[in-house]
């Protein structure tokens, strides 16, 4: 009974993590502020593709958003903008103005600018904001802020958990700003589907051994806990590498070419479940694909702009808060991985079946980004 009650949840741990998700980057805004005596100037850049879901941009219905269209919904742009989000200084309000518009690319495509200007009644010591934007919609939007004060910079990262924050103007703490950016990062890959799906893909067999081409249970917890281990170091390592050159700017690939080929990297381990060809060296794929999803953790950080104050500092962050994120993912699918590995439910249904549904997930986000279409999106 114990084991049938872990192999249904394990099954059903695999089928929801296969279900369609986005194949592209989570909703992120982009909100820089700048505060000097009693007034705070700043710029917001928000996804065209979100600001259509929320107010609707596409006047003509055709799936394709033009310059002339978001022209026209300025006004409503503006004002969608600014009763999502609320600025005050010692207790009293600071009226936000939207002051222009513009357009920029990031990314993951086109994002309306927005200028801001608020005015406070008096300077500005602490700045508390309330932030709305799209969480009543989408619950997985995150609003990246960035404050500068006396070129010093503080970050903040507003989710529904967390929509409301004060921030202190001047002598802000780095070690608040890393435990941002780490808190960011365990975020990131838990809602980052196609990291997730290649993680599990590379351990679901990590409980079995491969004999007789059949796949059969490992003997000992210490043997799949070393090849776990193996995996997940090898991955780790790559992705720091490929995260760390792409953050500092010294190496670049396209996004879509990135975004393809982490689909693609998804598809090919889990392939590897149905007809072994790595299987004991899967520590090896780990780490050639894990230098690909390394420039996908670095697009976010690329869009967000890390202070130079505090690069490294927020940079090892981040990293730190990715390695948790995949800590408690490994934590959590081991042990009850390893106590059903004998059942053929393990086997064949999760196994077997979940990694079939990965194939099918994969291959349709390849489709979406290699030819920019939208499928299941």
């Amino acid at each position: 009974m114990m084991r049938s009650l872990l192999t249904a949840y394990l099954c059903a741990c695999a089928l929801s993590m296969a279900l369609p998700a986005s194949a592209h980057k989570p909703s992120d805004s982009y909100l820089t502020l700048s505060a000097a005596g009693q007034q705070v100037d700043g710029q917001w850049d928000i996804a065209l593709r979100d600001l259509d879901m929320a107010i609707g941009l596409d006047s003509d219905g055709n799936g394709e958003l033009t310059w002339d269209e978001v022209r026209l919904r300025h006004d409503a742009i503006a004002a969608y903008a600014r009763s999502r989000l609320k600025l005050s200084s010692g207790g009293a309000a600071c009226p936000l103005q939207v002051t222009g518009h513009l357009l920029d690319d990031h990314t993951d495509g086109a994002y309306a600018v927005l200028r801001l200007r608020a005015a406070c009644a008096a300077d500005v010591a602490t700045l508390d904001i309330d932030y709305a934007l799209l969480f009543d919609i989408d619950p997985q939007h995150k609003g990246l802020l960035k404050l500068q004060h006396a070129g010093q910079a503080t970050t903040a990262i507003f989710t529904p958990d967390a929509p409301r924050q004060q921030l202190q103007i001047a002598g802000a703490s780095k070690w608040r700003q890393f435990a941002d950016y780490v808190r960011h990062g365990v975020w990131h890959i838990w809602i980052g589907f196609d990291h997730i799906l290649f993680l599990l893909s590379l351990l679901l067999p990590a409980v079995l051994v491969y004999r007789d081409r059949a796949w059969a249970g490992a003997t000992t917890f210490r043997a799949a806990a070393i090849d776990v281990v193996k995996i997940v170091t090898a991955f780790t390592l790559a992705h720091s590498i490929t995260l760390t050159l792409a953050t500092l700017g010294m190496l670049s690939l396209p996004s879509r070419l990135v975004e393809a080929a982490i689909a693609a990297s998804v598809a090919l381990a889990a392939l590897n479940n149905l007809w072994p060809m790595f299987q004991r060296q899967r520590a090896l794929m780990a780490f050639c694909f894990g230098l690909l999803h390394g420039f996908g953790f670095a697009g976010v950080l690329i869009d967000l702009g890390l202070p130079q104050a505090a690069l490294m500092l927020s940079l090892v962050g981040f990293n730190v808060g990715v390695e948790l994120g995949q800590v408690a993912i490994v934590a959590a699918f081991l042990p009850l991985a390893f106590l059903a590995r004998h059942t053929s439910f393990y086997r064949k249904a999760v196994v077997a079946g979940g990694s079939s549904l990965i194939v099918l997930v994969a291959l349709v986000w390849l489709a979406e980004r290699g030819l920019d279409v939208q499928l299941i999106s």
